[in-house]
């Protein structure tokens, strides 16, 4: 293992004998490769449960809103299919009423649109049913005037994409992630999904009572095939290393990235939102010494989290990336408990 990087590993070895997670899988580096990538833990608490790889795939859950979704609309916002100041209701039009004719898709990006963070009945079957469902909810608050964080502005986000794009969200990111070189992708093949790192479902899940294996965890993405605007996306630490590094390259100014990843782009979606108490940029998140990020990262660091366990946080001005996947939602410990786990070990990496 690369010096440096005992404290970390030892915040995660911890974490597991306090089940927290059972595996977890790393991927830490900079602009020019991985400087630490290690496996820790059995894919299950179970005896005899097979141990965790670097290969192993995870469920990257809201993983999927910055890397997929944002990165899907910035290439549409780059060809001019997508205005991300223009009215949300150009693209839906049951999205009516005075208090969201304003709303624009950075408003959905930057959970800011009024809506809330989930339905209040169970989720429909089919994208119509989301569509109307999240169209006509009422709005929780005024948009722009807090920030509250919100799946429904995403799925409706998959959607705009969808029709903007002229396919699926999936095939529109896969090609963003061939370019990079990322194998990032919305399910796994048969030949990989009993690879996959295991979750179990929530109660209110219709799937509860079974473990998932290579399905996604998201209830809401479970009904949409898998495929959706804040959750569905599977990967390796390896795969969500090579996507980070392209990233953080055009966020140090490199030139000709692969597109859509412009520093300009990127350097536009990783700003942070003027919405008062926001930490939000566009599909991203910013620094604060409160997040789970810990207290060691730049003022210029972004990043996102997923409920299965999951992160990825990018300091340019450090030159570093950190990528942590772990299967929390298979039996581990709370949320709370991620996240200070998470804050652990990104102030323990001494590099």
């Amino acid at each position: 293992m690369a010096p440096g990087f005992d404290s970390a590993r030892r915040v995660l070895a911890d974490a597991i004998r306090a089940r927290v997670f059972p595996a977890a899988t790393v991927d830490v580096g900079s602009s020019a490769g991985p400087i630490w990538q290690d496996a820790l833990g059995t894919l299950s608490f179970d005896a005899g449960a097979l141990p965790a790889v670097l290969d192993t795939p995870f469920d990257l859950a809201s993983l999927t809103k910055p890397i997929a979704t944002a990165s899907v609309l910035m290439q549409l916002v780059a060809a001019g299919a997508v205005t991300l100041a223009g009215p949300v209701s150009s693209s839906f039009p049951e999205w009516t009423g005075a208090d969201r004719q304003d709303v624009t898709p950075a408003d959905l990006l930057e959970h800011s649109s009024g809506l809330s963070a989930r339905l209040l009945d169970v989720p429909p079957l089919s994208r119509r049913e989301f569509e109307h469902e999240i169209c006509t909810a009422p709005l929780e608050y005024a948009p722009r005037t807090r920030s509250v964080y919100s799946d429904l502005g995403f799925i409706l986000l998959g959607f705009l994409a969808e029709d903007r794009g002229g396919t699926t969200l999936a095939s529109q990111f896969e090609a963003i992630a061939t370019r990079v070189g990322a194998p990032l992708t919305f399910g796994l093949p048969d030949g990989r999904r009993r690879e996959a790192a295991p979750t179990t479902p929530l109660p209110e899940d219709v799937r509860r009572g079974r473990v998932l294996v290579g399905e996604v965890h998201d209830n809401y993405a479970a009904a949409l095939g898998g495929i959706a605007g804040h959750a569905g996306l599977f990967g390796t630490a390896a795969a969500v290393g090579v996507f980070a590094r392209a990233v953080l390259n055009a966020a140090r100014g490199r030139h000709n990235p692969p597109p859509p990843f412009s520093p300009e782009l990127v350097g536009r979606f990783t700003a942070r939102s003027l919405v008062p108490g926001s930490s939000r940029a566009l599909g991203w998140d910013t620094m604060l010494v409160t997040s789970s990020c810990g207290r060691r990262m730049s003022a210029s660091a972004f990043g996102h989290v997923g409920f299965t366990g999951t992160s990825l946080w990018i300091d340019p001005e450090r030159d570093r990336y950190f990528v942590l996947l772990t299967n929390r939602a298979h039996g581990g410990g709370t949320l709370d408990q991620m996240r200070e786990v998470r804050r652990a070990f990104h102030d323990s990496v001494e590099t």
